[in-house]
Parts: C-alpha cells; sequence; structure tokens
C-alpha cells in the first residue's frame, strides 16, 4: 500500500488512463478524488473504485475554468480535509493541422491541456505545500516529436514538459515535487478519436501498434502504474523529470512488417 492515506486528485479521471490511474492509486491505498468534465463517466469510476474496497468521490470539472478549480479544491478539502497529489491528467486532442484548425478550437485545447495544469497546480499549490506534496503533469512524447493532423496538441504537450521543469524549479525548495508523463499510443480515448480521423483508421490503429518496439500499443493502467510510482516514496529523488513510457516508441522505429 505505497500510497496509504494519501490523498490524491486526479482530472479526466471518468475514463481513459485517468480511470486506470484513478483504480491504480485507489488500489495502492490512495483516497481518490475524480475529477471530470463528464459527470457520468466520473460517477462510475467512484463506483468502480468503491466496489474494490477503495475510498473516492467524484467531482465535476472544467479544468479551463478558475471557478470549476477552486470548486475541485474546495471540494476535496471539504471530502477529505487535505491533498497530497495532484496528478493533471484532463486533456482533449484536435486531430487537424493550424490551417484547419479554428480559432476557438486552439483557445479550447490551450485552456483545457495546458490551462488546466496551470489553474490546478496554481489553487492547489498551497495545499500541497503543507503536505509536501507532489504534482504530476500528463504530457506525451509528441512533446518531443510530433506527429501529423494534431499540432495543437502537440503544442501543448511540449509546453507542458517545459512547464514541469519550471514548477520543479520553483517549488523544489518547499519539498514539492513536480514530474510530468510522455506516454507514447495508449489504448484510450485520445488514441481512439486519432485513429478515426485518418482515411483508415484500422490501419492507422495496425501501423501505430508497429511504430513501437513492444509491436504494440499501450494499455491505460501500465501508465497509471507509472503515476503511482512517481507519487510514491520510491520516487522521493525524482522532480523536473519527463517519464518516458511509449514501449519504445521515441526509439526511432519505422513501421515494420
Amino acid at each position: 500500500m505505497k500510497l496509504k492515506g494519501r490523498v490524491t486528485v486526479i482530472t479526466g479521471a471518468g475514463s481513459g488512463i485517468g480511470r486506470a490511474s484513478a483504480l491504480e492509486f485507489a488500489k495502492e491505498g490512495a483516497q481518490v478524488v475524480v475529477a471530470d468534465i463528464n459527470e457520468a463517466g466520473a460517477a462510475k469510476t467512484v463506483r468502480q473504485i468503491k466496489t474494490a474496497g477503495g475510498e473516492a468521490c467524484a467531482v465535476k470539472t472544467d479544468v479551463a475554468d478558475p471557478d470549476s478549480v477552486r470548486n475541485l479544491v474546495k471540494e476535496t478539502l471539504n471530502a477529505f480535509s487535505r491533498v497530497h497529489v495532484l496528478f493533471s491528467n484532463a486533456a482533449i486532442q484536435i486531430n487537424k493541422t493550424v490551417e484547419d484548425t479554428t480559432v476557438e478550437e486552439w483557445n479550447r485545447e490551450m485552456a483545457v491541456n495546458l490551462g488546466g495544469v496551470f489553474l490546478c497546480s496554481k489553487f492547489f499549490l498551497p495545499h500541497l505545500r503543507k503536505t509536501g506534496g507532489c504534482i504530476i503533469n500528463m504530457a506525451s512524447v509528441n512533446g518531443y516529436f510530433v506527429e501529423p493532423m494534431c499540432a495543437g496538441y502537440c503544442a501543448t504537450k511540449g509546453a507542458i514538459i517545459a512547464l514541469t521543469k519550471a514548477m520543479a524549479i520553483d517549488h523544489g525548495k518547499e519539498g514539492i515535487r513536480v514530474n510530468c508523463i510522455c506516454p507514447g499510443y495508449i489504448d484510450s480515448g485520445l488514441a481512439w478519436s486519432y485513429f478515426e480521423a485518418q482515411p483508415d483508421p484500422a490501419g492507422a490503429r495496425q501501423t501505430a501498434g508497429k511504430l513501437h518496439a513492444l509491436w504494440r500499443i499501450g494499455r491505460p493502467e501500465e501508465v497509471g502504474r507509472v503515476a503511482v510510482f512517481l507519487a510514491s516514496e520510491d520516487a522521493s529523488f525524482m522532480t523536473g523529470s519527463a517519464v518516458v513510457v511509449d514501449g519504445g516508441f521515441g526509439s526511432g522505429l519505422a513501421p515494420q512488417g
């Protein structure tokens, strides 16, 4: 029980990597606040945690809205009185070039993906300071190298890596660790939407698997277990790190077979 009694807030936990991470954190004894704009999805995650014997609550949250994030802080403290871990995972992906992306789509993607990390960090930091807590941000291998038809998404993920390092420097002296995770293709919602945006979705999925040294795309729980590690004392001397979880996707492989 690496995280027993540690209150953990996970945004975007109503599905995909966020839900899988919430389940992994609960297995390790964390009390989990499941934050998601999809209220039904968040409630489902909480039910799964409680069925497995864990403790959790759901809070409807739009991470791009300052008032909504302030409410998330309030509800977290109401439920558990403190917070030890913030996992900023919520994100959206617009599968378009810059030219084809509308101004509204661009602004929303920036506000959710990058703005959400900023707002959640800003409003939770005073409470994390009290517990010597940590922050985990969801970045991507697309913060290092890019792919077609996701210009805005790649821009936000590169910025999150830089923001993570900046926060680690600013808050390390306060005992707060800040790291990020950079997944490759993971079998969850954002990857599904990317595949569906391609001319041949089934072919795109097959090709994506072959881009990884492990010859497959990842599972959400595989990312969740890395988040558990970063939140635990096992990672006590890690901060400012961008942890790549990509099955060898970043090894420069060309499609095989």
